[in-house]
Order: structure tokens, then sequence, then C-alpha cells
């Protein structure tokens, strides 16, 4: 199976499905990153090396392929919903992508909402084009300091029922992935520190009846 797992910034994939995408990878299935913001302008302490710290991550969750967008950051919301759309269309018809991992439309930053609305549209091109296979499977995925601080109560909140056991290893490969990028970790209690994520893992394990794993929604699945 080909993945796309398209994301609003880099690191999102890592937070998001780090683990994961190395399981799936390790697992004989291939898996491409599209990021629709080239540099996240507004973050604290961004990386001077923010390029080679994205080659880093990738490398070491064995990522393939990377797709790069340069849509604004905190402000895709002023992009025309047609361009992010045609963006993450391409890159579905390019990886030949017969699944799709992205954000919570519901997250409370408007740059991971803006990613998913368009994605929910771009995964009907195999409706409308013979160029690329049918959907099979998409996934919402978590993004600590983000997906948790969903608080428009008038909205559906992220409601995990797909479980990937990732395992003390899993782990250990998304921490390492996640410090390549400079500036992003914080200490804990912060979502993003070392034990914050690891707590996390052991909790969404803990509901699935194994050790450590990483908790998508799934909105559709096909045979």
């Amino acid at each position: 199976m080909n993945y796309l797992v398209v994301v609003a910034h880099p690191d999102d994939e890592v937070l998001g499905a780090g683990a994961t995408i190395n399981k799936f990878i390790k697992s004989g299935h291939r898996v491409a990153v599209a990021i629709m913001v080239g540099k996240a302008d507004a973050r604290k302490n961004l990386s001077a090396t923010l390029a080679d710290d994205e080659a880093k991550a990738m490398s070491i969750m064995g990522v393939e392929k990377v797709f790069h967008a340069d849509f604004p950051n905190i402000k895709m919301n002023t992009v025309p919903h047609l361009e992010l759309v045609q963006f993450i269309e391409s890159c579905i018809t390019d990886w030949q992508a017969g699944a799709i991992i992205t954000h919570h439309p519901s997250d409370t930053n408007i740059d991971h909402q803006e990613t998913s609305k368009a994605v929910n549209a771009a995964c009907r091109l195999f409706q409308r084009t013979d160029d690329v296979p049918k959907l099979k499977e998409m996934l919402y995925m978590e993004v600590p300091s983000s997906t948790e601080w969903s608080l428009n109560t008038a909205e559906n909140q992220f409601m995990p029922n797909t479980f990937v056991e990732i395992g003390e290893e899993g782990v250990k490969v998304k921490l390492v992935a996640l410090a390549a990028y400079k500036g992003v970790m914080r200490q804990f209690p912060h979502p993003r520190s070392e034990k914050a994520i690891e707590g996390l893992a052991a909790y969404r394990g803990v509901q699935s009846g194994c050790c450590y794993a990483e908790a998508f929604e799934c909105v559709l699945r096909t045979e």
C-alpha cells in the first residue's frame, strides 16, 4: 500500500504518526509525506537548519519521498481552498496513494484545520479520474499540543478507533526523529516533552491492549 501523510508543518508527521510511519515502512508499505507549510515562521526557537532537520527525521523514519508546498504559516485560511486541494491531488497522483493520514479537522491550529479540509476534498480524486487508485483508507491522527486543545465543543472531537501497536522500539524511533527537529521538544509537562509523548503512547496502548500505540480516527476504509 502507498500511504500519503499530509501535514501542515514539518514535524507534524513525527508528532502524529512517526512510529506508525516507521512500522508501515518496515512492514513493506511505501510512505510519502506532503508538507503544506515550508517554513514555520511563527514558531518560537525556529531552527536555522529546518530543511536539514526535516531530512534527518525523514531518514530516521525511513520515508522515501517528501512533497513540499510553500503556503503561509498560520495563514492557510487566507489561501484559496482550491489551491490547497490541487496541491494535495498532485501528491496523490504522483505517489499513487491508496491511503491517506492527516490532521483531525477540529485541531486548534488553523493550518491543521485547513489541511484536513483540503484532504477531505482531495481524497475523492479517484472518483474523477482513472489516473489514481481507489482510496482504501483515510485516518485522522492526533498531534500533541494541538488535537487535545480542541476546545470548540460544537465540533466533533478526536475519537480514536484505530490503534497501531508500536512497541518500545517505536517510541524510541519517534523520539529520535523528533529530536532531529531543533527547538521542537519542550520540558515536561509540556505535551511535546519526551515523558508526555511516551505517556500518551502508553495510554493509547492500554486502551487497545498493548504496551505502546499510536491512535487514529479511521473515517474511511474499503476492501
